[in-house]
């Protein structure tokens, strides 16, 4: 997902890396926080494969700072990750986000919607956090007031995202 985001994000335009990682850390949040020491070799490897092109630029105070921009194979990788995400990418809801973030660069309307259908068809398919029996539990039946709570918001959400999918893709197919 790192890839992802360091992509999709230099696809809107350059950025220094500390205004990356902020962007990063915004679009993440506390559920996924971003270290240097993961963000600054993977932005080192992916200028080593040729996805990112790094310029030394002088600094406002004058300490230099590295400006980071998308190359055409960056660009590529970026909508090859967009067009094919992983099984993980698609039920993890915070993955799916970030896919979903950066979904409108593949700009092929069919293709945005096989990802669209993937994911609804993941969130079609029965499930719970809890079970009894074999069988997910529903809130209703559910006696623990909190586990009920989240089953609850967890309907109500899914509700929800089921409805956007569904106009999404009644718009992307036509």
């Amino acid at each position: 997902m790192l890839e992802l985001t360091i992509l999709g994000f230099l696809h809107d335009g350059p950025l220094h890396g500390y205004e990356l990682k902020e962007r990063i850390q915004a679009l993440s949040g506390h559920v996924r926080p971003v270290s240097d020491g993961a963000l600054y070799p993977a932005i080192t490897r992916m200028v080593t494969a040729g996805l990112l092109e790094s310029r030394t630029e002088p600094g406002a105070g004058g300490a230099s700072r590295r400006t980071l921009s998308l190359t055409d194979a960056g660009r590529a990788r970026l909508r090859a990750l967009l067009g094919e995400p992983k099984d993980a990418d698609i039920s993890d809801g915070q993955r799916f986000n970030t896919v979903l973030a950066f979904l409108g660069v593949l700009g092929d309307p069919a293709a945005q919607a096989a990802v669209l259908r993937r994911r609804l068809d993941f969130l079609e398919t029965p499930a719970s956090f809890f079970y009894r029996d074999g069988e997910p539990v529903r809130a209703e039946r559910e006696p623990d007031v909190f586990r009920a709570g989240m089953l609850r918001i967890a309907r109500a959400t899914g509700t929800e995202e089921k409805a956007w999918l569904r106009e999404t893709l009644a718009v992307l197919e036509g």
